[in-house]
């Protein structure tokens, strides 16, 4: 069956794509960028050199082609096991993004660092809040967060993790300003909410979506799976963006 050139999915055209790792990182910098609080915005301004935090968002994936950043591979994802707690593999040497969001957040706030070393832990920990909101970023033993699951996009060859990374939502063919609007504008009472949970709750939310992000049949995904699944990719950028907010306000608000 030939594809269509757009489809209605969830409030928005779908085509064909690439995702999180530019779109979504953008779109949920710049949820939060809506939600600071003038001190925090205009002292962020100044550490991130007038750079918003939408576009800086993406520097920690464009830094992986720098030898020096080697050290923040794993700093991106962690692993917890079906019916684990992130408690129980918390010293895993091979995924270390709740651990590293914890700690960045304290350095971030003790006021001892350098301007240099400030400006690089903040564009970091912008992006692995939206990172560890990724279901596939808190993934299961054996498959690289998905990446090892095989699987066709609209019959274009993928894997799963890149599905959720980038095919969904390249999909949409928004830009990022227009994906950030078509997420909506959650209540006051659903920020506080959001805001009130840590990032060890956030690790165990998308641990929750596993069951769902695995449901791929044969493999061959297209419309049918945007249509059940997409929501969930949804929900997780806007949170993502609505708790980064609570976290630089707490930081610098």
């Amino acid at each position: 069956m030939k594809r269509l050139s757009f489809v209605l999915v969830f409030g928005f055209f779908v085509t064909s794509g690439y995702g999180w790792g530019v779109t979504g990182h953008r779109a949920t910098g710049l949820i939060a960028e809506r939600l600071l609080t003038k001190k925090a915005k205009k002292k962020i301004a100044q550490i991130l050199q007038g750079e918003s935090i939408a576009m800086v968002s993406t520097w920690m994936d464009e830094i992986r082609s720098d030898s020096t950043y080697n050290y923040t591979t794993d700093w991106h994802w962690t692993t917890i096991p079906d019916g684990g707690r992130y408690e129980d593999v918390e010293a895993n040497p091979d995924g270390k993004v709740v651990m590293m969001i914890e700690k960045i957040t304290q350095d971030l706030k003790s006021g001892k660092l350098s301007p240099t070393e400030e400006r690089n832990l903040l564009r970091m920990l912008i992006h692995m809040v939206g990172d560890i909101h990724q279901p596939l970023h808190v993934g299961k033993p054996g498959d690289r967060g998905g990446n090892d699951i095989k699987v066709k996009w609209f019959r274009t060859d993928s894997n799963l993790h890149r599905v959720w990374d980038s095919d969904m939502i390249d999909d949409t063919r928004l830009s990022y300003t227009e994906l950030a609007d078509a997420l909506g504008k959650p209540g006051k009472n659903q920020i506080s909410q959001w805001q009130a949970s840590n990032v060890r709750d956030w690790a165990m939310e998308s641990v929750s979506f596993r069951k769902q992000v695995y449901d791929i049949g044969q493999g061959n995904l297209g419309y049918q799976y945007s249509f059940h699944y997409f929501s969930i990719a949804k929900t997780r950028m806007l949170q993502a963006g609505v708790r980064l907010a609570g976290l630089l306000n707490h930081i610098y608000g």
